[in-house]
Parts: C-alpha cells; sequence; structure tokens
C-alpha cells in the first residue's frame, strides 16, 4: 500500500493530500530515510511524522485496505 494511502487509512494523517503534501516536503521519514508518497509500505517499517509540535513514531504492525475508526490504530504501535 502506498505511504500516502496507509497514513490515511490509519488515521494518522485525516487526508490523503496533507500525506501526499507532507511527503512532498519531507516531514515523514521511513526507517530513517526522507520518503515518497508512492512508498510500499511493509510490516515491520518504522515510520516518523514531523508535523506539528511533536513528531509522532510508529511501527507498522498490519497493511489493511480498510480500517475503521474503531481498529484504525490496530495497525501500527506508537513507538515515541
Amino acid at each position: 500500500m502506498r505511504l500516502d494511502k496507509y497514513l490515511k487509512v490509519t488515521r494518522i494523517i485525516k487526508r490523503r493530500t496533507v500525506a501526499n503534501e507532507a511527503c512532498d516536503a519531507g516531514r515523514i521519514v521511513v526507517n530513517g530515510k526522507p520518503a515518497r508518497a508512492s512508498y510500499d509500505v511493509k510490516v515491520g517499517d518504522v515510520i516518523e511524522v514531523n508535523l506539528g509540535q511533536k513528531p509522532l513514531k510508529v511501527k507498522v504492525l498490519a497493511v489493511s485496505e480498510y480500517a475503521t475508526k474503531d481498529n484504525a490504530s490496530d495497525n501500527y504501535q506508537v513507538i515515541e
């Protein structure tokens, strides 16, 4: 699954266009490297989102095409 879509489906970022723009600006880092919106997310990846006051670092636990509001956070684990 594309990185921008994963961030939207898991509700880490509310809109896919915002996720795409954040990737273009270099605010999304995957496994220590700046990532493009087209990056293919895999289980075990560590994603760092630098938006707002506090950066968010998560580990990918699952990749699903669709997630409800209640189980969206089951796809990742917050590290920091």
